[in-house]
């Protein structure tokens, strides 16, 4: 009996800590339904809007970017953004008050909400990364409520949550599984395994329970066949792959150039530069049919079933006003726009690649610009054909996914998601070293620290004010 009760199978502690994560799995799965459906509520109720009234959007939009940039200037900075670099941070870094600022119930809620009123107010962002965020955030928390807070113990969670958010939110736990090993991890434990699978399965099954088996775009039966028609398989993964790795470039945070200068004049007005945001999205919005605004997941489709009322420069379009959205520093995510973004792209590129059947080009296109942007060709692989229930294209979208990020790797050396985290970790770390000298100076009488930089990444969380034990990134407490 003893050696029973030892054992990983029967071990109370195991069990306990299994029921937890099935029970945070359920709770994912209910979360992410329930914001899928607000969201598209939010966006619906935007859409009709402005498909009355095309002008209001100069009224709504701007003000929606300014307050949701003033609301988050805060304790809810960590809501801003997508989300998914806020998790990976969370993940590589085992310092609870770190974890704590980035993970809180109260920055899941957050995250939700603002992310609602984003969309509610045409911002070109979406649900999944936000979905994610939250995910990390209900499982990590669930775990630290019930004493699983050791580091290691904690990480499992904030994995789990993660690729139980992104399943959920798109119906794809292969994806789910497969994001968490080549995204969030780098790594894949095998004692991980079991746990990562149940908690995808367990969402996947809510998801599933509340809206049936379906796929994102829907059922598309199309295929490309050996020959010239795997030139499209060349040109989509060059030209959206270096269209994706130039938006990565352009959203990371930096000192020089653009970048640079964009940053300094967010730090110094953020809510008069989300207005301006917004303002440009709606003039952007104006030389289309259908507007910029929101996922891009209608625009999406039908440029995939090939009767779409989109603008030959929807791509392009829809790319800048993505820029708009993410520079304003507002909470939303950027896989679905980016699949909006390599619809469009697709749409173009049919143009010179006659007779090769035209869903094909664009479903290529759209994995390839996720591809860019990510530099996950295995996620944005596998993510693509489960979103179109497609297995017939599974070599050429590979094939086109892992050319699209040696090209985006001309421009984004490192990956967006893991370059945004290590900002959000190396900002709060320089928070942390500044306040320890300006406490040393005060106790000494020595001049204050330098001030912190001006350019910084928006999402980057503050350390509390009082003095709090810090903990490495090992686990370890420090002075």
């Amino acid at each position: 009996m003893q050696r029973l009760t030892d054992s990983e199978l029967f071990s109370p502690l195991q069990w306990r800590r299994r029921v937890l994560f099935w029970s945070g799995a359920v709770l994912v799965g209910l979360a992410a339904v329930g914001f899928a459906q607000a969201a598209d509520w939010a966006f619906g109720v935007f859409h009709g809007v402005v498909t009355e009234h095309r002008y209001w959007a100069f009224a709504i939009t701007p003000v929606t970017f300014a307050v949701l940039a003033w609301l988050t200037q805060g304790a809810l900075k960590p809501t801003r953004g997508s989300g998914i670099p806020q998790a990976i941070a969370a993940l590589k870094v085992e310092d609870e008050g770190f974890r704590q600022s980035l993970l809180s119930l109260r920055v899941a809620i957050g995250k939700m909400a603002l992310t609602l009123a984003a969309l509610l107010g045409g911002a070109s962002v979406g649900r999944e990364g936000p979905t994610v965020h939250v995910g990390a955030g209900l499982l990590y928390s669930l775990g630290r409520r019930f004493g699983f807070d050791e580091p290691a113990a904690a990480g499992r969670f904030i994995l789990a949550g993660s690729a139980a958010g992104l399943a959920a939110a798109f119906n794809t736990p292969l994806a789910g599984v497969v994001f968490a090993i080549e995204e969030m991890s780098g790594t894949f434990e095998h004692r991980m395994s079991g746990t990562l699978l149940t908690a995808v399965i367990v969402s996947g099954v809510v998801s599933l329970g509340i809206l049936g088996n379906y796929a994102y775009f829907g059922h598309f039966d199309t295929g490309l066949p050996l020959g010239k028609a795997w030139w499209a398989v060349l040109a989509t993964g060059i030209v959206c792959g270096l269209a994706g790795g130039l938006f990565a470039r352009l959203i990371l945070p930096s000192d020089t150039g653009l970048r640079g200068w964009v940053g300094r004049l967010r730090a110094r007005q953020p809510v008069l530069f989300a207005a301006g945001c917004g303002l440009a999205l709606v003039l952007l919005s104006q030389l289309t049919r259908t507007g910029l605004y929101g996922t891009g997941y209608a625009q999406a489709k039908e440029i995939l079933e090939h009767h779409s009322a989109t603008v030959q420069g929807f791509g392009v379009m829809k790319f800048l006003g993505n820029i708009a959205s993410y520079w304003a520093g507002i909470p939303g995510g950027i896989f679905s726009p980016a699949l909006a973004v390599g619809a469009g792209l697709g749409n173009n590129l049919t143009l010179i690649l006659p007779g090769v059947d035209p869903s094909a080009v664009v479903l290529l296109a759209m994995a390839a610009y996720l591809s860019g942007v990510t530099q996950a060709p295995l996620t944005a692989t596998v993510i693509s054909m489960e979103l179109t229930a497609n297995q017939q294209m599974v070599l050429p979208i590979m094939a086109t996914c892992l050319l699209a990020r040696a090209a985006s790797s001309l421009l984004s050396r490192k990956p967006v998601y893991r370059a945004l985290a290590d900002k959000l970790i190396e900002g709060y770390e320089q928070e942390l070293a500044r306040r320890t000298t300006e406490n040393r100076s005060e106790e000494n009488d020595l001049p204050g620290a330098p001030a912190r930089p001006i350019v910084e990444d928006p999402a980057t969380p503050l350390p509390p004010s009082h003095d709090h034990p810090h903990h490495d990134s090992h686990g370890h407490r420090s002075p």
